[in-house]
């Protein structure tokens, strides 16, 4: 029997990194994390932006430990959050570091843009949601801004491609993460350069696109030697964690939605082929790029981030809430005291999120939730009212009946929000793996490599390798009178 095979995923989400040794035997796959590292913005004078460098040395302190304690790695993949990018110029020379989604600085260029050219126009061509946080309005915004990066840039690449920049010197963009941007056209597969020349964007900065699986090169000699280890391939896996992340959904049937659950919960369908007109336009849904030519149809919904940034608040505050020990508070509060739309903008970046939380709910006529569990519970009954709603028009767009819901990634192991997510929305959850992302970014390396031959292979890998846990809907009914009180929130 031939030896496990070693692949390291590098899996980088909004608050941490880690470094992921998979063993794979050709059947069954288990991990093993070799390296964890902290992961967040740095304010700047001029704003809000990721520590590339940082995060890059970090990896390769994880190369090393694979090295020294692990006899070496057969190859290694990268996924990252989305929408982010950074420019290189004239030699490859890395002009500053990306900035972060959530700066304030694109606050006004998604109206701005749209005064430009039709929504419908833009959607058109793209078929993505509208969020401010996209490529696209960050792009707008230094153009805006006249930022002195467009003039000197050459090469524009999203950040798991810029990683993989630093790793191999191959300058690429993989299709995943690229149809995030709002800048990618998922009906002719390249970019929408029609778009971005309405826009007077420079159109020479964007380059090659390959498909998820595909081997980028080797570890550049001199990364290799510094880690100790063999210059070793280099697989985009599906390098936005979202594609990883469903690549690793343990389904065999046709009929399952999925809700990737963590700072950003992200639920949908896999299609076959884009979806877009008026309608999905209407309730803003988008069509991501997924592996093996898959679609990702789905809605961005803000996630755990709420309870993560009331955490932080509390913390700060002198309070220090394990997740564990705000669940146990949540449960023991009185149900549906008051509800919120997890999407209202003033979530997005705000100074205090239980002040947020409080304020929409006054605002929205509400009493306003004070103690930790009170807090809690409504950010957690309120998400898992907006996945009823999101399922409802899943079901009403795709014309398919649903008939479970698959949650995976950090949030599966979210019991409360799991149990809710099955009573809200009348459906059993299968909750797992929790470490979705870097399971379906080394199954999709696997893949690449040709030591599995399709998706079906990978996922039938998943669900002999990993435990999950089920959820049946308990009282459903009694979510229908909160979810026509939750449908004013979002009206």
């Amino acid at each position: 029997m031939a030896a496990a095979k070693q692949l390291l995923a590098f899996d980088l989400g909004a608050e941490s990194g880690r470094g992921i040794l998979g063993r794979f035997d050709g059947q069954r796959l288990s991990l093993e994390v070799v390296h964890r590292f902290p992961n967040g913005p740095v304010r700047l004078p001029d704003g809000l932006y990721w520590d590339i460098l940082g995060l890059y040395r970090e990896m390769l302190a994880g190369l090393r430990k694979c090295g020294a304690e692990h006899g070496g790695i057969d190859a290694l993949g990268v996924d990252t959050w989305g929408v982010d990018f950074a420019f290189l110029g004239r030699g490859g020379v890395l002009l500053g570091n990306p900035r972060h989604y959530r700066d304030p600085h694109t606050e006004t260029a998604m109206d701005e843009a749209l005064a430009r050219v039709p929504k419908l126009e833009v959607f058109r061509q793209t078929g993505v949601q509208f969020m401010r946080i996209n490529s696209l309005y960050q792009l707008l915004a230094m153009q805006r801004d006249r930022s002195p990066l467009l003039d000197s840039a050459e090469t524009l690449l999203m950040v798991p491609d810029l990683l993989n920049y630093f790793f191999t010197g191959s300058k690429v963009c993989e299709m995943s993460d690229v149809s995030t941007s709002q800048m990618y056209n998922p009906t002719t597969k390249n970019w929408a350069f029609d778009l971005l020349k309405s826009f007077g964007l420079p159109t020479h900065i964007f380059g090659p696109i390959v498909q998820p699986g595909e081997v980028l090169g080797t570890l550049r000699p001199a990364v290799a030697s510094e880690a100790g280890v063999q210059p070793v391939p280099v697989v985009a896996p599906g390098t936005h964690d979202t594609a990883a992340a469903v690549a690793a959904v343990p389904a065999a049937s046709q009929t399952w939605a999925y809700i990737s659950s963590g700072t950003w919960s992200l639920m949908g369908v896999e299609l076959p082929a884009p979806l877009i007109n008026e309608q999905v336009l209407g309730y803003n849904f988008t069509n991501e790029g997924g592996v093996a030519g898959t679609i990702r149809f789905l809605k961005n919904i803000m996630g755990l981030w709420l309870v993560q940034e009331c955490r932080r608040s509390w913390e700060r505050a002198g309070k220090a809430w394990s997740y564990d020990e705000l669940a146990r508070l949540a449960a023991a509060a009185p149900p549906f005291a008051s509800l919120v739309n997890p999407d209202d903008t003033a979530f997005l970046l705000p100074a205090d999120m239980p002040q947020a939380l409080a304020d929409f709910c006054r605002r929205t006529g509400q009493s306003a939730p004070q103690e930790p569990g009170a807090v809690v519970r409504c950010a957690l009954e309120s998400l898992a009212l907006r996945y009823r709603w999101v399922l409802e028009r899943l079901e009403e767009l795709t014309g398919s009946q649903l008939e479970v819901i698959h949650i995976v990634g950090g949030g599966s192991q979210n019991e409360l929000l799991c149990q809710f997510t099955a009573d809200a929305c009348n459906r059993p959850v299968v909750a797992g793996p929790v470490e979705a992302t870097a399971i379906g970014n080394l199954l999709v390396q696997a893949v690449g490599l040709k030591l599995l031959g399709s998706l079906a292979d990978a996922r039938a890998v998943v669900a002999q390798s990993f435990d999950v846990k089920s959820y049946a809907p308990r009282n459903a009914s009694a979510w229908d009178e909160p979810y026509q009180r939750f449908l004013k929130c979002i009206a």
